[in-house]
């Protein structure tokens, strides 16, 4: 088979995982003529999943061969489809290929399991050695790891990797035991914790790091710790294979957070595949699911909300109709209005339309004088949102005004050019660094 067929099918087969993003690591470039890649900049491919979905980064499998039959894999071994495998070399020769035409910056890597685990492992971690030692690449590489696999062998990983990730792929023990019953909880959890342990030992060493002086009268430069996977590992689970609802979805997220360390629980919404089992759902869940779970987990992780207090209704599963926080405002109706001159950090992040970047801004202006009405059309804020749950000179909300605020879809497209008019003067707002805003802001 030639190189462009196995990379038409293995790059098809890799499109369902979501668990991919470059950001975390270390800065690393190509200036100076030292190496090739880099870990900035642009210059990405794009997978689309079969619902339309636009997955960043280019991902490819070494091979979509696989002993495991997980009813919800396209890559299962009972799965009819086209089979394909790489050699090491023509990863690598693929990733430098690419990167020079800058259609990517950096590679993506898992692979089906063949032969063993370890044997499937070493395979993966030789790509990454060969891009790193023998051709000096410092682009992002991202290894999915084997949950089976040896220690030593995801040690040497973590050495080339700039992110690690073992997917947990189900939201719950029994819904892999129901759907991937040759897979085991327990082994990927101990693999997890066996990959944070060491990106615990890697940041320690790099803080005592101590300087040296190579030659007498030379200046002294630090001793650089090895490092190990710099932007820690993340996972991936699926949403919508099995009955788990968004609560017990939420749990396992904030377990994984707390255990683990982790920087990112990606969800992926099931899609439906060919010659499906039975056990699986005819229909995939709605794609806005995935969304308010991303949006809830954006809450647990920097708006301080707890995984239990997230999800407001009896059903167990998040409000579609609107965002996580306005849900939860709208289910706590003694917790508002919240007066914007004097509520606390962590209550101003609970009002709806206000993001972290939003909140510090308001902070850092009310030092100067109170804060008017006026001054929020000034500052772009979705006044539709906001203004039902705050207090503010010149506004207090009528009642009933918070559940007037559930967007419709008309709203929905004039919520941002919604102002108010602005007679005083505009408040004075402190210029902040640019920064990544909320999925609320």
């Amino acid at each position: 088979m030639d190189l462009e067929r196995k990379l038409a099918i293995l790059a098809d087969a890799a499109k369902y995982d979501a668990s991919c993003a470059s950001s975390g690591t270390d800065k690393r470039d190509s200036r100076g003529g030292r190496g090739i890649g880099s870990t900035e900049g642009m210059g990405i491919c794009h997978s689309y999943a079969p619902d339309g979905r636009c997955i960043s980064l280019l991902k490819v499998l070494l091979t979509n061969h696989c002993q495991y039959d997980c009813l919800y894999c396209v890559n299962r071994s009972s799965s009819n489809v086209a089979r394909a495998r790489f050699r090491p070399e023509e990863v690598v020769a693929l990733t430098l290929d690419f990167y020079r035409r800058n259609c990517i910056e950096g590679l993506f890597l898992s692979s089906g399991i063949v032969k063993s685990p370890d044997h499937t492992m070493e395979q993966v971690v030789e790509v990454a050695r060969q891009l790193r030692e023998d051709h000096d690449f410092r682009g992002y590489i991202h290894l999915k790891t084997i949950p089976d696999a040896s220690d030593e062998l995801l040690q040497r990983a973590g050495r080339y990797a700039d992110r690690l990730s073992i997917n947990v792929e189900m939201p719950t023990e029994q819904g892999l035991k129901q759907l991937a019953p040759e897979k085991d909880a327990v082994s990927i959890h101990r693999s997890m914790g066996r990959l944070h342990t060491h990106i615990a030992d890697a940041r320690q060493a790099r803080r005592e790091e101590k300087t040296i002086r190579v030659l007498p009268g030379a200046a002294a430069r630090p001793a650089r710790a090895p490092r190990f996977a710099p932007a820690g590992q993340s996972t991936q689970m699926i949403v919508g294979a099995d009955d788990t609802d968004d609560r017990s979805i939420l749990d396992s997220s904030a377990t994984l957070y707390g255990r683990f360390r982790m920087r990112r629980v990606y969800y992926s919404a099931f899609s439906p595949i060919p010659d499906a089992s039975r056990a699986l759902p005819l229909k995939p869940p709605p794609l806005v699911r995935e969304h308010r779970l991303y949006q809830a987990d954006w809450l647990m992780r920097f708006y301080g909300f707890d995984a239990q207090e997230i999800v407001t209704g009896q059903s167990g599963l998040l409000r579609l109709d609107v965002d996580p926080k306005h849900a939860w405002a709208l289910a706590h109706p003694e917790r508002f209005p919240v007066d914007l001159n004097r509520a606390p950090r962590e209550l101003l992040l609970r009002v709806p339309g206000l993001g972290v970047g939003s909140v510090d801004r308001l902070l850092q202006s009310r030092r100067v004088r109170r804060l008017r009405a006026e001054d929020l059309g000034a500052m772009k804020l979705p006044l539709r949102r906001v203004l039902p749950f705050v207090i503010v000179d010149g506004h207090r909300p009528s009642a009933g005004a918070a559940v007037a605020s559930v967007p419709t879809a008309r709203h929905a497209r004039h919520d941002a050019a919604a102002s108010v008019p602005t007679t005083l003067p505009a408040i004075p707002v402190v210029p902040a660094a640019p920064e990544q805003l909320g999925l609320f802001s």
